[in-house]
């Protein structure tokens, strides 16, 4: 084995090692982030599912409630560039 590829190991080495240790410093700052939000998510299911009310959720909708209808019915669609078949 000859220096340059001494070198090289050394230097793909060191390049492992520091892509490992910011992907670790990068999860461990996001983790209390992540904890508090399943605590929140863990508090809002067992207060929803003890009370038997309908808890409100992020974005309007309530938990338990029916999910609106997003089909178009019996209508069809034409999409852009798209043709449909006897139109």
């Amino acid at each position: 084995m000859n220096w340059d590829k001494v070198t090289l190991v050394i230097l793909a080495a060191f390049g492992c090692i520091t892509l490992l240790l910011a992907q670790v410093s990068d999860l461990l700052s996001r983790l209390p982030q992540i904890i508090h939000a399943w605590r929140r998510i863990r508090h809002e299911l067992s207060s929803g599912l003890d009370s038997g009310t309908r808890t409100q959720l992020p974005g309007g909708i309530s938990q338990g409630a029916p999910t609106p209808d997003t089909t178009d019915g019996d209508r069809r669609v034409e999409e852009p560039g798209m043709r449909l078949n006897g139109s």
